[in-house]
């Protein structure tokens, strides 16, 4: 048998699909900009490659934007979904 308060944790700790989907993007670009894309500008550097080194920032620097988008609007859904419980 669960007590309410065992019943309120697992109604609390339930993520909506919009919430699951930010933390899932947030994941995924997290990783590329903190392990891969600087790999990616260093190899187009060794290359000689000097404007997809260029663009590889550019696009580090676009996906930075969209992290930060992200992770406010998961500060936001959260919460709203705090305000709704």
């Amino acid at each position: 048998m669960t007590s309410p308060q065992q019943s309120q944790s697992r109604v609390s700790t339930k993520l909506s699909n919009s919430i699951y989907n930010i933390l899932s993007a947030l994941g995924k670009n997290a990783d590329f900009l903190y392990s891969t894309v600087d790999r990616y500008i260093e190899d187009a550097q060794n290359d000689g490659k000097d404007n997809l080194a260029e663009i590889w920032r550019e696009i580090k620097q676009d996906k930075e934007k969209h992290l930060t988008k992200l992770r406010d609007c998961l500060e936001k859904e959260a919460k709203e979904e705090n305000l709704s419980t």
